[in-house]
């Protein structure tokens, strides 16, 4: 009943009006305009059931979210969690009801689900939230919320808002960033200054040309093609066999290549090693990349694995978030999971102060960057405005820093280009070397 009757306003009258109903019911417990909705909170309330309290609540914030994000009523969204913040709340009484729900609402406002709320809440006030120092983690609030619309024991509606928002917000970050490199050197468009939505500063151009112009012939997503199609007949130990190879590929000229070769071959032997002798099927290419995801991210879900810590302080953010992206280009299904770790990540981190973990950050900067040029909907090219007096103007350009300026960045309208490269991945050829090490020297 309670459901219903908040769908039923919240598509047809004002914002305004559905948050003090909202406070009405919840809140202050006064009549409403409703003759059902107090009767059938009564019934939880004197059944003594917290959880289905908890739960009831629960949707019912995220009916009203879910439809005023639809509707852009942003600003109805942090007014529905400053509704939380009533003083009523502290307000002692008599009323045996009243007593157990203040006290029922005093611990959502404590738990994790109001975090979540909060969540949504902060990425419409971002003065008021976004731009402290101590709350860094709020930047990457795209990958906060993929935990929650993962989660098939969340309402719908709470998944549906996650999943919307949280890709609402990559689109922004991928259309700010390339309106960024694309007007970097006027630094204006149509009289307004375009602004850096990195916290890298001048060095998230460098990285974008680096990346960009690393790409190279023999491109990831033709890689991860190649990939797939050699080994579409594999038997399991063969396709394991063969992985680590092909996510080094590129990076094999940097001394951690070695490191993370080691660990993830260790790893992988004994990885569903009753299914060896089968042949590769995409239930086993999904297990096995999350598994690797875990291995390169977080083992248990919360602390960061000893590979993440290997390759990270030494400085190798941008070859991790390679290593991801050539994974997730076989594995599209996993690119959840491995935004879902990120996440883990996030938390664990956040309760360090961000000069404490700089270096995490930077991961997170390189590898939304990375992820945004390798998207689906834009593409980058390097458009060169001086003379370069090399042949070879890639090779010119990613020798020194001077020839940067040499070139400026150009984005437009994805269209799919295939080509016919071949490489071998299988075998145990000697595969050519990227030297993808250049490009970690230009990281910032």
């Amino acid at each position: 009943m309670i459901y219903d009757f908040l769908l039923e306003i919240v598509k047809i009258w004002h914002p305004d009006d559905v948050l003090e109903e909202f406070l009405h019911l919840f809140i202050q417990h006064t009549d409403s305009v409703s003759s059902q909705t107090l009767p059938a909170l009564h019934v939880i309330l004197f059944a003594n059931n917290e959880d289905e309290f908890r739960n009831t609540i629960k949707r019912c914030c995220y009916i009203l979210v879910n439809n005023w994000e639809v509707a852009r009523h942003f600003d109805a969204i942090q007014a529905l969690v400053d509704l939380f913040a009533d003083p009523l709340l502290q307000r002692r009484t008599l009323s045996p009801t009243l007593k157990r729900l203040r006290y029922w609402l005093i611990k959502f406002i404590q738990s994790e689900d109001f975090e979540e709320l909060r969540l949504f809440a902060a990425r419409y006030n971002e003065g008021r939230t976004l731009n402290r120092p101590d709350e860094w983690a709020n930047r990457y609030t795209p990958y906060l919320l993929v935990p929650q619309y993962v989660n098939e024991a969340n309402p719908i509606e709470q998944r549906q808002a996650a999943r919307l928002l949280s890709r609402r917000l990559k689109e922004k970050f991928k259309f700010d960033l390339a309106m960024y490199t694309a007007y970097s050197n006027s630094g204006r468009v149509n009289g307004r200054t375009v602004k850096n939505p990195t916290a890298l500063g001048d060095n998230a151009l460098r990285l974008v040309k680096a990346i960009v112009a690393k790409r190279g012939e023999f491109s990831y997503k033709n890689l991860a093609r190649l990939f797939l199609e050699q080994t579409q007949d594999s038997t399991y130990r063969e396709f394991k066999g063969s992985l680590t190879r092909y996510l080094l590929y590129t990076v094999s000229a940097n001394p951690i290549s070695l490191q993370i070769k080691g660990h993830l071959d260790t790893r992988l032997t004994d990885l569903y090693s009753d299914s060896d002798f089968q042949f590769l099927d995409p239930s086993l290419l999904l297990r096995t990349s999350n598994r690797v995801i875990d291995y390169l991210m977080t083992e248990d879900q919360e602390q960061p694995s000893p590979l993440f810590s290997i390759i990270l302080s030494q400085g190798n953010a941008l070859t991790l978030a390679v290593i991801l992206l050539k994974l997730v280009l076989i594995s599209r299904q996993s690119l959840p999971y491995l935004e879902a770790r990120i996440a883990s990540l996030i938390r664990y981190y956040e309760q360090f102060p961000p000069k404490e973990c700089q270096w995490v950050i930077n991961f997170l900067e390189v590898f939304q960057i990375t992820f945004a040029i390798y998207g689906d909907n834009i593409e980058y090219n390097l458009i060169k405005i001086d003379d370069v007096d090399d042949v070879d103007a890639r090779t010119a350009f990613l020798s020194s820093r001077q020839n940067l300026e040499a070139f400026r960045i150009f984005s437009q309208t994805l269209s799919q280009i295939h080509s016919d490269e071949t490489v071998t991945f299988f075998n145990q050829q000697v595969l050519p070397d990227e030297e993808l090490s250049d490009i970690e020297n230009l990281e910032p």
